[in-house]
């Protein structure tokens, strides 16, 4: 597995229609709140064009792809922190994601009702983040008053805990998300210990109508969306549904004709990888295989990606790069040519390197 996201926003913006358009799934959808009574999961192969071609090159057959799971909650409303709708159950699904989608529906129709009556995308935004907020409280506040004695006893590692929980409540208490915070190490191992949701960092998917997709909405999301340093895309949900339900072979022929370059899957992926900061490198030493891993990971640590024996045991990285392996259009020649490189447990995978990690345990 990659990574995965969860898919979050208001009754009837349009979620299951993303999910299902992103995956080629086939989640429930209706025009009233709660069609989905559990959360949609879907896993799909990351497109990887430097995939293909270091097979070609490698001569390496069924090359694996990173992948990424999608999961689709039910839409949550006001009073989902205390259970409201299917509020509770449906934010204990989304705590062990990487990231949030947070699907806004910025279209007009008289046939798909508005929870609130009203189109007002901010709004719709905030009512969600409220309840996030209000949901990390609740976790926080249990968590504070289970180890309160023993921080009082003086206990070290409680006592900094209870001041990061302190810490993160009184952000919390403004309305604010965790998410605009810069992290220690000892604050993001109580952020995974809780898995606290506004800490997560949040992409908003403005899902439009194919005809109108710079609308007042989209405006009023954008200006949102770059206030809060957050990512943003624009995808016309039914449209791209429609793509996923095409022939593999028949989709890019339909975005051509269409004047679009890319799907919204792509799109959205590489939106994400620029929120979450990550990169992809490759091994080969057996199967080709794509990796996921964060901008700035050391080599045992990637190693440890694959298996942690990997990195407990790691001698060396044998590596070079995807552009040398095109240009030499060998891996013998990328060796003749002394771009082979052997590095140790400082160096840093950079973006495309492929690697053979050399251990012993």
């Amino acid at each position: 597995m990659g990574f995965n996201c969860g898919i979050i926003g208001l009754p009837n913006v349009g979620k299951s229609t993303i999910f299902n358009a992103l995956t080629g799934l086939d989640a429930q959808m209706a025009n009233y709140p709660f069609c989905t009574i559990k959360a949609n999961q879907g896993i799909v192969p990351v497109p990887d064009e430097r995939l293909s071609k270091i097979a070609e090159i490698l001569k390496k057959s069924h090359p694996i792809p990173t992948k990424i799971e999608f999961i689709d909650v039910a839409g949550l409303v006001k009073g989902a922190s205390k259970g409201e709708g299917r509020g509770n159950q449906f934010l204990d699904d989304i705590r062990k994601t990487d990231a949030l989608i947070h699907c806004v529906r910025c279209f007009d129709s008289g046939n798909v009702a508005h929870v609130n009556s009203k189109i007002d995308p901010v709004s719709d935004v905030e009512i969600i983040n409220t309840e996030l907020c209000l949901a990390d409280i609740s976790i926080l506040e249990r968590a504070r008053e289970k180890i309160a004695k023993l921080a009082a006893s003086g206990d070290k590692d409680a006592k900094i805990k209870v001041e990061i929980i302190n810490k993160f409540l009184s952000h919390l208490d403004e309305g604010k998300l965790l998410n605009i915070l810069e992290f220690s190490e000892k604050q993001k191992l109580i952020i995974n210990e809780y898995g606290l949701i506004t800490a997560k960092p949040v992409l908003y998917l403005a899902n439009v109508d194919e005809s109108d997709t710079n609308n007042e909405y989209v405006k009023s999301l954008t200006n949102y969306s770059k206030e809060s340093g957050s990512e943003f895309l624009i995808l016309a949900g039914k449209l791209e549904e429609e793509i996923s339900e095409l022939p593999m072979e028949e989709r890019q022929e339909y975005l051509q004709e269409l004047g679009i370059k890319e799907s919204g899957l792509i799109r959205l992926i590489h939106s994400a990888y620029k929120l979450l900061d990550f990169i992809t490198y490759y091994t080969a030493a057996t199967d080709l295989q794509a990796w996921t891993i964060k901008t700035g990971t050391a080599a045992p640590q990637a190693a440890g990606k694959i298996h942690t024996d990997f990195e407990r045991g790691f001698i060396r990285a044998e590596v070079f790069s995807y552009d040398d392996l095109i240009e030499s259009g060998s891996e013998h020649i990328v060796k003749e040519k002394g771009h082979l490189r052997s590095e140790g447990k400082d160096y840093i995978i950079k973006e495309g390197d492929i690697v053979k990690f050399l251990f012993n345990v």
